[in-house]
């Protein structure tokens, strides 16, 4: 039974990983026992999370990329597969957004948010799906969010990136089972991180986000960490193509 709660000596790869709920998901992560190996975009981030947040060093590693290049997922695969035979938790956490409205897009950041939110988890899922698949327990969590469930006031781009990746989830979980990797994904609310608190400083929509959330609050990071970890562990071996929502309630509450 306690090794069904453990991801002790589990190899791990965690892109975002400096801050929010990706940095959130690499202490969850380290904590059960694996080892960690971050990407992010800052040196000084990147330093920080490895040196001074209270991790064993022996067990964290990371660095620099941007994953939404394609030449940096491609350094990124290399490094993965020199460093350890195989890979078993992949969490593609990256993210980002742009709020306009539909019709004000460029195309050049239309074609941003994809190749960061969707394109940057599809291309290294399949490029690490044989690193995945040598260790016979390969799991994938990616972290989506309810905009991909359900219209959210965060723009049309967002919520397609999100919603495909839930799609994304699901087609890979029944293509890559025979494969022994498990592929789900994590469905956040507002979550207490940098990215929202730029919007919701908005007392006014800050109150309109509380009203339509069951639990009235703001969810916090270590939420959606112990949710992606639990979706990591033994204890979740026959769950795959499942999204799960961090929500409050929110996206099951009616009138």
């Amino acid at each position: 039974m306690k090794n069904r709660w453990t991801l002790e000596g589990k190899t791990a790869l965690v892109t975002g990983g400096t801050k929010g709920i990706g940095l959130a998901i690499v202490k969850e992560l380290h904590d059960l026992g694996a080892y960690v190996f971050i990407v992010g975009r800052s040196f000084e981030a990147l330093d920080e999370v490895i040196s001074s947040i209270n991790l064993n060093t022996d067990r964290v590693d990371g660095s620099l990329a941007d994953v939404s290049k394609t030449e940096d997922r491609n350094r990124i695969v290399d490094v993965i597969e020199k460093k350890w035979d195989r890979l078993d938790i992949l969490v593609n956490n990256v993210g980002t957004n742009i709020r306009k409205k539909s019709i004000e897009f460029s195309e050049e950041e239309i074609e941003f948010l994809l190749n960061t939110n969707l394109k940057s988890a599809f291309d290294l899922s399949r490029k690490l799906h044989n690193a995945l698949k040598k260790s016979g327990e390969g799991c994938i969590v990616n972290i989506s969010s309810v905009a991909g469930l359900t219209h959210l006031q965060t723009g049309a781009v967002y919520g397609m990136t999100k919603a495909a990746m839930v799609q994304m989830t699901k087609n890979l979980a029944c293509e890559w089972a025979e494969d022994n990797i498990r592929v789900n994904a994590v469905a956040p609310w507002y979550i207490e991180t940098p990215l929202a608190k730029q919007v919701l400083k908005d007392s006014d929509y800050l109150e309109s986000v509380l009203t339509r959330t069951p639990m009235k609050r703001i969810g916090k990071p270590v939420e959606v960490s112990a949710a992606t970890a639990f979706l990591c562990m033994p204890a979740a071996s026959y769950i795959t193509g499942q999204c799960l929502a961090v929500d409050g309630g929110f996206s099951v509450y009616g009138f």
